[in-house]
């Protein structure tokens, strides 16, 4: 795809990855850029930089996205790509981890996603043409050092985009499944950019992340991974995956000593 005239949708958008995308498309060209974030104030200061519209919307309320859709599709016309991109680290642990935060990191990381593709398929399917950017991580391919419910989430986005791809490839509908490792966003370096991570070492900024995004889609490849090494690692794990985890135990073991 290219980008040139389109009309696209960018969750999470007023910080971070979202910006990056939000900015990256409108110097692609993109007719218009819609900047869709629960904080509505960052949003609105990403679109007015980009010329774009701000909505404030919540991605696990389904009324949210589906308002989104029309709102976007009555300023601009029919939505060309639709990236879904918000998402949340939760709470570190595992099986101590309470239900309600389970449920909360569940409904932002993996139900926005079926939200939005039940909001913006019927109208792409209608003109037997759309895409969908999904924003998962490496996390969902691999594992998540020490945050089930974040592993288990972006597991889960990878596998929805998936089946998208394979249901509605022959309709006409493109999607590509984002999976970067280390970024330097908030997530990664917390609120005050202190934070101290194993990934830091091959962390990209988000504007690389965005330029890998571009040239996915571009190529119109399901996977798109900024960091080379992710394919590396998958492919180890795909073909011997004893190995991989015992790999992934001795990171855990060294991760647990840098506490």
């Amino acid at each position: 795809m290219k980008l040139q005239d389109k009309v696209v949708v960018v969750t999470g958008g007023a910080d971070g990855i979202g910006a990056a995308l939000c900015r990256r498309f409108r110097d692609e060209g993109a007719r218009a850029v819609v900047v869709a974030d629960v904080d509505y104030d960052g949003a609105a200061r990403v679109a007015e930089e980009i010329n774009g519209l701000a909505c404030a919307v919540d991605v696990s309320v389904e009324a949210d996205i589906i308002r989104l859709v029309e709102e976007a599709t009555s300023a601009f016309g029919p939505i060309d790509l639709f990236c879904s991109n918000a998402g949340i680290f939760g709470t570190a642990g595992g099986i101590d981890v309470p239900n309600d935060v389970w449920q909360r990191i569940w409904e932002v990381n993996v139900m926005a996603h079926i939200y939005a593709a039940r909001a913006v398929l019927p109208g792409m399917l209608a003109r037997g043409e759309g895409y969908l950017l999904q924003t998962a991580s490496a996390a969902g391919l691999l594992a998540q050092i020490g945050c089930a419910p974040y592993s288990v989430t972006k597991h889960a986005a990878v596998a929805f985009a998936e089946w998208l791809s394979i249901t509605y490839a022959e309709s006409g509908i493109k999607v590509s499944c984002l999976c970067p490792q280390g970024v330097r966003t908030k997530m990664l370096l917390g609120e005050d950019g202190t934070r101290e991570s194993f990934l830091l070492e091959s962390a990209l900024t988000v504007e690389e992340v965005a330029e890998a995004v571009v040239e996915g889609l571009n190529e119109e490849r399901f996977l798109i991974l900024p960091h080379a090494e992710v394919a590396e690692y998958f492919r180890r794990k795909a073909t011997d995956y004893e190995r991989w985890l015992r790999g992934m135990r001795r990171l855990q073991s060294r991760a647990q000593l840098s506490l």
